[in-house]
This record gives structure tokens, sequence and C-alpha cells, in this order.
């Protein structure tokens, strides 16, 4: 029954249709319907459920020759992303039929995938979904570079840019639990209201509100800032920078404001403050903590179950609606991670 029922039903794909200049449109992507896969030995068919759309990804979109990672995403090919699956079929020892699974897979319903290129997720530790937000790359992005790069002492104050979003409201929420000052800049007051009532932090600035955000984090961080972690950049970068303390440590983790400029702004140049200061500024990736992942995730889900943390996934449905979430991240409509879900999970 199970195998006419996925014949019926078409297989889709979303593609890079151009390289975006400035802003990313509709017309950077393409669907196209395409033959459902078959499985071969140690590969699994699998159904897209969760698919993340993470403002990193922009720059894969560029033309690109200096890409010896192989991260470009090439035209006309399946654009990818993190995402849940369920194995559909599977022909592989370690995995059954029915099991939930992540991995970075293509912009399509249906896949079959080599097995090394997956792991099941454990859905006793969280909802299905927080593979790919809360105790996937975003989490664990905001877990080192919060505990490993910022490392907060209790009593420090703590600033965080794009505090409402996949990131950083984790990060600031990390902040919290050490017994640190936490203060958040996010964009809207729906986010700023999110950040002081569902958070709990300190304060939130509203950047787009705030004429002069210098004097505006001085004035929520009137003994200065001791921790400050960047998912922003840019402008904010500036005003926040200009008001560390003493031996502060800098995570670098995004640059959002940048993303999209055809010609990057130049600003100040940190290398006086730095030294000035006796501060610290780190840019970092959470892969490279690759060792300490599974630690970070039991940590993290620790946490959550205990109520020390919440999540928020700003869930958009429907397969045809990723470009439209993906373009979504740059005008910050998000509270938290930005997801579509595809498909509901079905019973074997």
């Amino acid at each position: 029954m199970h195998n006419q029922e996925q014949n019926q039903e078409q297989n889709q794909e979303i593609v890079l249709a151009k390289h975006p200049s400035g802003t990313v449109k509709a017309d950077t992507f393409k669907f196209n319907t395409i033959d459902m896969p078959q499985c071969q030995d140690n590969e699994v068919l699998i159904k897209s459920l969760y698919i993340s759309v993470d403002p990193g990804m922009r720059g894969f979109m560029d033309k690109g020759d200096d890409d010896a990672a192989g991260n470009k995403f090439k035209l006309n090919k399946p654009i990818t992303s993190r995402t849940v699956a369920q194995v559909i079929d599977s022909k592989s020892q370690d995995f059954k039929q029915g099991d939930i699974v992540h991995g970075r897979f293509a912009w399509q319903k249906y896949q079959s995938v080599s097995t090394d290129h997956i792991a099941k997720v454990d859905p006793t530790l969280a909802p299905i979904s927080t593979a790919v937000s809360m105790l996937g790359i975003p989490g664990l992005a905001a877990y080192f570079g919060m505990i490993n790069i910022g490392q907060p002492k209790k009593g420090d104050t703590v600033v965080v840019s794009g505090a409402a979003g996949a990131v950083g409201s984790i990060a600031a929420q990390i902040a919290r639990i050490k017994g640190c000052r936490v203060v958040g800049i996010a964009g809207t007051p729906q986010k700023i209201d999110y950040l002081e009532q569902d958070l709990g932090l300190d304060k939130g600035i509203n950047y787009k509100q705030t004429d002069d955000m210098t004097a505006a984090i001085k004035a929520a961080c009137p003994n200065g800032v001791d921790v400050f972690f960047d998912n922003v950049g840019g402008e904010l970068f500036d005003a926040v920078f200009a008001n560390i303390n003493e031996h502060a440590r800098i995570a670098i983790c995004g640059q959002i404001a940048d993303y999209n400029a055809k010609n990057p702004p130049q600003g100040p140049r940190p290398m006086h403050m730095l030294i000035k200061k006796s501060a610290r500024m780190e840019g970092f990736v959470a892969y490279d903590f690759m060792e300490e992942f599974n630690d970070a995730k039991k940590q993290i889900g620790e946490w959550y179950n205990d109520g020390k943390i919440t999540y928020k996934e700003h869930l958009i449905e429907g397969f045809e609606h990723i470009p439209a979430a993906f373009i979504g991240l740059f005008s910050g409509e998000n509270i938290g991670k930005q997801m579509v879900k595809v498909a509901d999970i079905e019973e074997f």
C-alpha cells in the first residue's frame, strides 16, 4: 500500500536558479518535479519532515572559485540544509523503516542518501525538530561561543546581538544560567517582549527604535560589557565594542548585517581598543568543537528538561514555502529558529 501512495505523490526539488546579486529573491530558486529515488545498498530512502533555513547559507549562493570545502551551491543543483527526515525504506543494517534521522540533505521531498551522512535523532531528549535547532548547529554554536569563548562568570555583563534568533536566544539563556546580567539586542517590539518576558533577560534593546546605540548600550550596561556574543556585526558591533571592559571576551558567530551587501561597509579597526582593554575577540564555527558535540547536546537537553532553557521555532508549513522562509530571515521576521515543516511522521 505504502509504495503506491508514494508513487502517487510527486517528488519535488528546489534548485539554485541563479547566483543572487545582493538580496535573495524568489527567482533565485526554481522548483522541479523529479523521479522517486531508488535505494541502493548502504543507503536509506528518506522523507523530509523539517527543513532548516539559516542566514549563513546566503554566502553559499554566491559565485565562488574560493570553495575548497565544496560548500558553494551549484547552479541547477538542489540546495542543501540541515533537515530532520524519516526513513521510508532501508538497505542498511543500522537504520530501519520509521527511524528519525538528521543531516545536511537536499531540498527534496524524498531522496536516497548514504548512511555515512546521517545520524539518528534521539526523540527522548527533546522534540525531534530540535535536532536542527536547539540540539543542532544553532544550539551548539550558542553553547560553544558562550561557554568556550565567552567564558561567562557570575556577575558578568553579557550582550547578545540577534538575541531573538535561533543562536542568540540560546546563547542569552546560557549566560543567564551562568548568573550573568544579560542584555539582548533585537529589532521589533515583539522580539523585545520575547527577550524580557519569555527569556527573562535583564534588558532588551530595539536597535530599530534607538538613535544612539552606543549610548543605549552604556545605559543598559552601566558597568561595561564583559562578554559580547555577536551574530550581527556592522554598526551594532561598533556600538557594543565601544563599551567593552578590560579582559572582555568577544565571540564572533555571525555577521548577518553584511551577508547581502555587495560592498560591505568599512567599520572601525578594533586592534587599538583590543590592546587598550587587553580584550580577546575570536571568530568560530560550531564544528571547531566537534569532539564535544555529544556532551553539549546532553547539557542543553538537561537544561531544557529542567525548564532552564526554552526555545522557539518559527514554523512555516509546506515545501513550497521554503524559499520564502529563507528570504524572510533577512527582514527579521522570525523569532527563534526559522523552520519549514514539510510532512508528518508516518506510522509503520
